[in-house]
């Protein structure tokens, strides 16, 4: 049994096609026009819409326009009594399965009908065979249970059945690079490369080689022609890792290939045809670089069609336990230890804070993996600033206690606090850190040493 929705501002046709598809068994629901049957639609999905085509207040083609945003895989068949090639070109330009010309003969609509379902049944099927390649495929590396996670995990799949460009978003060490994968992974184009570039790791010069290629030539040094990376992720996806790094110049010339679909290698005349979707990242905040003038807006829109944003770990704390499990039994495997951990050192890494997000903690239980030789990890095996992190330090609690405080203590914690809050929000990068604490990156670095946490400042830096 299908669940059929008839839309049709005759109430002729909307009676015999209820009449013809109610005695097959299925579940028939009509409406008058376009925005009822959207509005039908929300209220509840349906398998397969057949509708007319010219209608008052909203048309078949812009209803269908419409769906297609929302439901890809929907089985839509059109009908007409005012057949012309353009209608039926537009039609199926936007995504019809069918379209047939009224009057009709009720077995041929029959057919369709069948034809389209069965249709809609092979791509369930297939959409049910990704969702079987979590336990196998990249998916299974991105790892929590919580409910922002299974929002991001829905978004996946979604997300990978269209072609739209997809903007990832989130602090330094969320896994952006991760979810990036495993769109890539589940979508029509998972056989094809997956292709990884980190913007903020070349010049400006060097990125546009990178990205498009040069040919024997093009300068010193060119001695044979070079695909670029655009080229070589033809027919599967090109990730643009940190491209708020992209200087204003690269901004424009990505912006044209986005548009047109076409690159030109460094030194050459012609073009080249690519088919690469994109996806790209940021720890920055685009829409605010592009009120300061330092990202283009019009890129800012071609890049985040769909936006995912990732939460920080401290966003979501009940996925630690499950992300320490995993970690765990991952660098006991690869070390051949047979570890656990104490239960002093796993309400440590519950409380943290975790400014370096999931890699952070990843980077943590590895060094404590390699570190520990007893059967259980200890506190001696985690970073000083895990071990004295007081979650309360930060707190504008400034009533002394009856028993005193060591204020010198107690002001270096404030100090690293403020230390590693800075490190997080410029992603690591030293000379940023110390402008918003405003002192030289001299003394920073000073500041690290002395607070033993110049390694985190390394790993905030390290692309997702």
């Amino acid at each position: 049994m299908a669940n059929i929705l008839i839309v049709d501002d005759e109430q002729s046709y909307r009676q015999l096609l209820s009449l013809v598809f109610e005695e097959q068994g299925n579940n028939i629901r009509t409406a008058m026009n376009g925005r009822q049957a959207l509005e039908a639609l929300q209220a509840e999905p349906a398998d397969i819409i057949i509708s007319d085509v010219k209608m008052p207040d909203m048309d078949g083609i812009e209803m269908l326009r419409a769906v297609r945003e929302t439901s890809p895989d929907l089985g839509v068949i059109l009908m007409t009594a005012f057949a012309s090639v353009e209608t039926a070109r537009e039609a199926f330009k936007l995504g019809a399965d069918d379209f047939i010309q009224k009057p009709f003969d009720v077995e041929e609509l029959k057919l369709i009908v069948r034809k389209t379902l069965e249709k809609q049944a092979l791509i369930d099927e297939n959409r049910a065979f990704k969702r079987a390649q979590r336990d196998r495929g990249s998916i299974k590396n991105i790892v929590g249970s919580s409910s922002k996670m299974t929002a991001i995990y829905q978004m996946i799949e979604t997300v990978a059945e269209v072609q739209s460009t997809v903007l990832i978003t989130g602090e330094s060490g969320t896994g952006k690079e991760l979810v990036a994968r495993a769109i890539h992974d589940l979508s029509p184009r998972a056989e094809k490369p997956f292709i990884s570039i980190n913007c903020g790791a070349f010049t400006e010069t060097l990125l546009e080689s990178e990205l498009f290629g040069y040919i024997k030539g093009a300068f010193t040094g060119a001695n044979t022609n070079r695909k670029g990376l655009f080229e070589a992720a033809n027919g599967g996806t090109i990730f643009l890792d940190e491209i708020g790094e992209m200087s204003p110049a690269m901004q424009v010339k990505l912006l044209r290939v986005l548009q047109e679909r076409r690159v030109r290698p460094v030194g050459a005349h012609d073009e080249l045809t690519i088919d690469a979707r994109v996806i790209a990242a940021t720890n920055r905040d685009l829409k605010q670089m592009t009120e300061d003038g330092t990202f283009r807006e019009d890129l800012f829109y071609r890049v985040s069609v769909i936006p995912i944003e990732l939460p920080p770990l401290r966003d979501k704390p009940e996925d630690i336990p499950e992300l320490i499990e995993y970690f765990l039994k991952k660098f006991c495997d690869q070390t051949g230890k047979n570890l656990t951990i104490s239960p002093k050192v796993a309400q440590m890494l519950e409380s943290y804070a975790w400014h370096g997000n999931v890699r952070e903690l990843e980077h943590t239980i590895e060094r404590a993996v390699a570190l520990e030789r007893s059967s259980e990890i200890q506190a001696e095996q985690l970073p000083d600033h895990i071990t004295n992190y007081n979650p309360q330090r930060i707190k504008a609690e400034f009533d002394l206690p009856d028993t005193g405080i060591n204020l010198t203590t107690h002001l270096d914690n404030l100090e690293k606090t403020y230390v590693v809050e800075a490190l997080r929000q410029s992603g690591g990068n030293q000379t940023k850190a110390a402008e918003l604490l405003q002192m030289p990156v001299r003394s920073l670095r000073h500041l690290l040493d002395k607070h033993n946490i110049r390694s985190l400042s390394a790993q905030m830096r390290s692309s997702d």
